[in-house]
């Protein structure tokens, strides 16, 4: 047991390997979060009931149902419909640009925006194909409008969901929908029209010329094997006809563990040679069925035959299963339907067998797939699915009736602030369920166990701060340096470690530190805590300055083809926009406690 003197200078301790863990990308942060609450547990620090206050706290219901709705919107209605008559007259890149932001700025002020942007990659990604814009021209300023438009309203993003957890853990008033709506919508007008009229500039355009972007819109390495009555054995490179392939090079051979690379056109092809070419999407199907004897590893050929092919761009979700691992040990046949026969990792060259590739979040794979696959992904939620379009919906009546049914809920809850969250969403889902929308099978496979541990431990992390003083510890210490600069100054330095927190650990964990961090400042100066949660919750969601900060991001990182280096680049004056606009409008709203 740890000496109540020296259990605040531990969970200081404690909270910074798990800064160190998820930075160093050496734990998953909801893996790192347990066990910062298990070394809690175990050192007294704290008890086990107070480990369970999470999974009884009523805002972290609200945000898993509310992610539960959001694909139950997702399998009922054709929201890809919806944006093709949005769409539809965006005949420029700038036109395109601002109603794209505009569109999944306002729903994702009401609906969880991992899905809206799941939802709209391949709708974007394609519209660029058309138009003749590169995708990295598009993507970010679609992730990056999701996130703005969370903070219109207090269930557009799980910040303020789980912040308004923690002001009700501790009997203080809730951040309420008005609070929100006018700094929300000041920041995402105030972004949308940067990015639409100077911050496109500084998106990456990774094409030398469009048209060739169209011809080769991205590019793999792909791994095959002979077959046993291949004519290419024993025969030159030259010979075998492998020098002018259409859309298709060879890279290397492995011979017997041997890389061979460069490899000359007089190299001989051995018979358990495994030939790596590079290639793009519209020519693996064509170079596999050809009359060269190449087949896929696993014998993929035989177990999809070339009539049922189905050739499926996908992503690594951020909380994947997959990371981490080697591709033949993740039994992907069996677990997906699926090959990978390919992997995309901008940044870095890739080399060797596909399937001693160690997988990585955001790392781009081209399958193929089988009739259950989309049924396999939605089961594990491993993948984001890139290429593939989802079917057509068509709405009967009584899903328009239960439609109607949840905006009015939804308009109740907006405009009655007294309406406690947590019942509404759960009677929204109720009728979800009553008119057949969602079974308990989608309800299985859309919780994610990664963001119900991170939201749930969080909670005792920000208990043990709590209990322990250790912010008192920090507060006494921040306060010390910014007090003799006033109160705004100590505002505006929350607000950058929370915005630094955010890019490291996530907006759950950011939040999770912050709050204790802003309660006891709030509660050592005697003053008014409103502005100080406000300007967290709004630093916590400024997740724009790495891929790995937010979800969204992360999904649309691969297609894009981007780096950690154009994240930045864009995402640097973006937050400082963002948080500018934010803390503007605080400081004038709550100008009376702030401003001596």
């Amino acid at each position: 047991m740890i000496p109540d003197e020296f259990q605040s200078f531990f969970v200081l301790i404690v909270i910074f390997l798990i800064f160190y863990f998820i930075y160093r990308d050496l734990l998953r942060p909801s893996v790192s979060f347990l066990f910062a609450v298990l070394t809690f547990l175990v050192t007294g620090v704290l008890t086990y009931q107070e480990v369970l206050t999470g999974f009884s706290n009523d805002k972290i219901a609200s945000i898993i149902i509310l992610i539960l709705i959001s694909a139950g919107l997702r399998k009922n209605y054709n929201i890809e419909l919806v944006f093709d008559k949005i769409f539809k007259s965006a005949r420029t890149y700038r036109a395109f640009l601002f109603r794209m932001m505009a569109q999944v700025a306002v729903i994702s002020s009401l609906i969880n925006n991992a899905p809206v942007v799941a939802l709209m990659t391949p709708y974007v990604f394609n519209w660029g194909k058309i138009n003749n814009v590169a995708p990295s021209k598009l993507l970010i300023p679609l992730s990056f409008a999701t996130i703005m438009g969370g903070m219109i309203t207090v269930i557009g993003t799980s910040t303020t969901l789980l912040l308004n957890g923690f002001l009700s853990e501790n009997n203080l008033v809730e951040i309420q929908s008005l609070d929100l709506l006018i700094l929300g919508a000041s920041v995402t007008v105030t972004g949308i029209l940067f990015l639409g009229l100077v911050g496109h500039r500084l998106l990456p355009n990774y094409v030398d010329v469009i048209e060739k972007f169209r011809r080769n819109a991205r590019e793999y390495l792909v791994e095959t094997h002979l077959t046993k009555n291949s004519n290419l054995v024993d025969k030159s490179i030259i010979e075998a006809g492998l020098r002018n392939l259409n859309g298709v090079y060879l890279v290397e051979i492995i011979r017997n563990d041997e890389l061979i690379s460069p490899v000359s056109p007089e190299e001989i092809i051995r018979h358990q040679d495994k030939l790596i070419f590079a290639g793009n999407t519209n020519n693996i199907v064509d170079l596999i069925n050809s009359d060269k004897g190449l087949t896929l590893p696993s014998n993929t050929d035989s177990e999809y035959p070339s009539s049922e092919i189905e050739v499926t761009e996908c992503v690594i979700s951020n909380s994947s299963s997959l990371i981490g691992k080697m591709v033949r040990n993740t039994d992907f046949r069996n677990r997906y339907d699926a090959a990978v026969v390919a992997i995309h990792r901008d940044g870095e060259k890739m080399s060797g067998k596909i399937g001693d590739t160690i997988l990585k979040s955001g790392d781009l794979l081209l399958l193929y797939t089988g009739t259950n696959f989309k049924e396999r992904v939605d089961l594990y939620r491993d993948l984001f699915i890139i290429s593939s379009q989802r079917k057509a919906v068509k709405p009967t009546a009584k899903k328009y009736i239960a439609l109607a049914v949840m905006v009015a809920l939804i308009a109740l809850l907006y405009f009655f602030g007294e309406i406690s969250l947590f019942p509404v969403t759960l009677i929204i889902y109720g009728t979800m369920i009553g008119f057949g929308m969602v079974t308990i099978r989608d309800i299985k496979r859309e919780i994610d166990l990664n963001l119900v541990a991170i939201l749930v431990f969080s909670l005792a992390i920000g208990l043990a701060i709590l209990k322990t003083n250790a912010g008192n510890l920090l507060a006494n210490a921040f306060i010390g340096v910014l007090e003799p600069f006033g109160m705004v100054a100590i505002l505006l330095g929350l607000v950058l470690v929370t915005n630094i927190l955010t890019s490291l650990v996530g907006n759950a964990g950011a939040i999770s530190i912050s709050f204790p961090l802003a309660l006891s400042i709030t509660q050592n100066l005697n003053t008014d805590g409103m502005p100080f949660y406000l300007a967290i919750a709004f630093a916590a969601s400024a997740t724009f300055l790495t891929p790995i900060s937010y979800q969204t991001n992360l999904i649309i990182y691969g297609p894009g083809g981007y780096t950690f280096k154009d994240f930045f680049r864009i995402g640097l004056p973006v937050t400082i926009l963002y948080l500018t606009i934010a803390m503007a409008g605080i400081i004038f709203l709550y100008r009376e406690i702030l401003i001596n």
